[in-house]
């Protein structure tokens, strides 16, 4: 099993740092958080030229797939650059769509999908439905689902941008017609909101499988350039910030929290690409919950040692800071996903 990337691949993700290094992803970001998405429409293009959808989409379809190593890489860094938008959302359901038992959806949705003119949404599955002798609870402004009473409201990311929209009812999965009020979120950039019902109906039962394991594996790399980002910004403060006339980075301490950082996210980076070549289900919940808890803790550490400037949101820090927060409990908090990986190791280990 190759877990370092070959020469062509390295070439590929460099390829796609230099192209997102070379926009204001900033500024898009902000844009697109307060619903101003022409910036971001015209960098979604780029990013498909480059060919990272396309990964997604099987050859059959006018794509380059599936090829979830090479797609792990780009979404690494997507990550790093804090790139806006239903990334993760399209991946999936590129996934749902080739899966699906009729392939007329996939024929007609999937090449604009793979070229970029269209951006995708749906609605993720909730593992753990609410019941009704539940009570309450406050909704999370940093998940896809809010509880409502006895039941569940699932919201779909950025569903005011997205022209292809897919939501899933109690009976299946439909093409939903438009969506509802924009929700407020931890991350500013990632907007949700509810997809409104009926529309064609796609499938009865889909297979959600394929479309949850490329969500997850598609949010480990993305939180893992998150953190990999929130690490290098945070050295770099800690090399220009002094007391008692020596840089901060000097202190044994801050040492101590960076080097915590950098280790959690380099064990975490051969279990997200280790995910990518298995596409097991239990190896990418494994990816996913390592990736995300690596990339929240460095949001911590970076938060810390920025000082109070840490809590601004004007620092472009905080871009990074929401996103560790928010990608920590999309498509599956890290207690769901710790209880696949027993599951699935555990099964592994009776057979």
């Amino acid at each position: 099993m190759r877990l370092r990337p070959d020469p062509e691949q390295r070439a590929f993700a460099a390829s796609l740092d230099a192209l997102l290094s070379a926009a204001d992803l900033p500024g898009v970001a902000r844009e697109w958080g307060r619903g101003e998405h022409a910036r971001g429409r015209a960098l979604w293009s780029r990013i498909a030229d480059a060919g990272v959808f396309a990964l997604a989409v099987p050859e059959a379809y006018e794509g380059l797939g599936p090829r979830p190593a090479e797609l792990a890489l780009a979404f690494v860094e997507l990550g790093r650059h804090a790139v806006p938008g239903p990334l993760v959302e399209t991946v999936a359901t590129a996934a749902l769509l080739a899966a699906l038992p009729d392939p007329a959806p996939a024929a007609h949705h999937l090449p604009p999908l793979a070229r970029g003119e269209t951006l995708a949404t749906l609605t993720p599955p909730d593992p753990t439905p609410l019941t009704p002798p539940t009570p309450p609870t406050p909704p999370d402004p940093t998940s896809l689902t809010t509880a409502r009473g006895g039941g569940s409201a699932r919201l779909a990311l950025d569903g005011d941008a997205a022209a292809l929209r897919l939501a899933l009812s109690p009976e299946g999965l439909r093409l939903s017609p438009g969506h509802g009020p924009v929700r407020p979120s931890l991350d500013p950039a990632r907007r949700l909101t509810p997809l409104l019902p009926g529309g064609e109906l796609l499938c009865a039962d889909p297979p959600l499988g394929a479309a949850v394991a490329w969500a997850r594996l598609a949010t480990a790399a993305q939180a893992l350039g998150v953190g990999l980002a929130l690490l290098e910004r945070t050295v770099e403060q800690v090399r220009r910030r002094t007391q008692f006339g020596v840089p901060v980075g000097s202190f044994q301490a801050v040492k101590h929290r960076l080097a915590d950082a950098k280790i959690a996210l380099e064990f975490a980076r051969p279990l997200v690409l280790g995910a990518a070549l298995t596409m097991d289900p239990a190896d990418v919940a494994a990816a996913k919950v390592s990736a995300c808890e690596a990339a929240y803790g460095t949001a911590l550490t970076a938060l810390h040692l920025h000082g109070a400037i840490g809590y601004t949101a004007e620092l472009d820090l905080s871009l990074w800071l929401t996103k560790a927060r928010a990608l920590r409990h999309a498509w599956g908090t890290p207690e769901q996903c710790r209880a696949e990986v027993l599951a699935g190791h555990g099964g592994r280990a009776g057979r």
